[in-house]
């Protein structure tokens, strides 16, 4: 697919020692760029188009991105961001997020390239040090035109248990029509579970700082405590002119039931969120 009109992006997310660190490279027809957020902040590095290069690695500017690490050189009049985070033990699904609804042309398309992993490695943002050191990682991705209009998204890997849940719930336009399409991953104890539209997910509830799916005889309930958002550039029509507003840690409670027997029942302060349901 050409540049216009299009957009490609891959969310890199670290938490350890109560630190947050989303860093999201990508592309759009109007520019490259480098997203990071942290709890209390946003940052938005503009790029020209010709040093976003994603070949076997993807790079933007002097910034490095693969499934092994990222390498960090950010010199801005609002960010100084460097250093090195390595990643081990990755933990992909087993099939594309996406389903049948890969073979389409979509508005936007998901990817999941690690539900959880291990990093080691410390950065130094504006100044202060960092150490990610035994820390827990999220890669995921975003492709296509647009981001949905109306959607929610949430994501967490910082549990007790071996568990990391991604769940998502959008309005989807297709061939002139639209429907609210569900894409969701639990990941628990090295068995993971997909609920998803095509695999027949109700979706129960859905609105601010709720959640709730139920396909067959599983059942997630997400409860988030939403806290201050970042406001963050997003795709329209394959240039950055929209903004989002996403919390990168904030208190949640994620229940998985199946039938009576509750699976996971466990709260964590640094569930990432993003609700945006009334955009015109």
């Amino acid at each position: 697919m050409g540049r216009n009109n299009f957009f490609e992006g891959w969310y890199y997310k670290h938490y350890a020692n109560g630190k947050s660190l989303a860093v999201i490279p990508g592309c759009a027809s109007d520019g490259a760029f480098v997203l990071v957020v942290t709890n209390d902040r946003s940052y938005h590095i503009p790029y020209p188009l010709s040093e976003y290069r994603d070949n076997d690695t993807l790079q933007v500017g002097d910034n490095t991105f693969t499934s092994s690490g990222v390498t960090l050189n950010i010199c801005h009049p609002e960010l100084t961001l460097t250093g090195e985070i390595t990643y081990t033990n990755l933990t992909p699904i087993c099939s594309d997020i996406m389903g049948p609804f890969r073979f389409f042309p979509m508005e936007c398309s998901h990817g999941v390239v690690s539900m959880s992993h291990s990093l080691c490695g410390t950065i130094k943002l504006n100044g202060e040090e960092q150490d990610y050191t035994d820390g827990k990682g999220y890669i995921e991705s975003d492709s296509g035109r647009s981001f949905p209009k109306w959607y929610t998204w949430v994501q967490c890997n910082d549990f007790g248990q071996n568990c990391s849940i991604m769940a998502s719930v959008a309005r989807i336009p297709f061939y002139g029509l639209r429907f609210w399409g569900c894409i969701c991953v639990v990941w628990l104890n090295e068995r993971e579970y997909r609920l998803a539209t095509y695999n027949g997910v109700k979706i129960l509830k859905c609105d601010r700082g709720i959640l709730e799916l139920k396909q067959g005889k599983y059942r997630l309930i997400i409860t988030v405590d939403e806290q201050i958002a970042q406001e963050l550039p997003a795709p329209k029509l394959g240039k950055m002119q929209h903004f989002i507003r996403e919390t990168l840690s904030c208190p949640s409670r994620f229940r998985f039931m199946e039938g009576d027997n509750c699976l996971f029942d466990e709260k964590s302060d640094n569930a990432s969120y993003e609700y945006m349901m009334h955009q015109k």
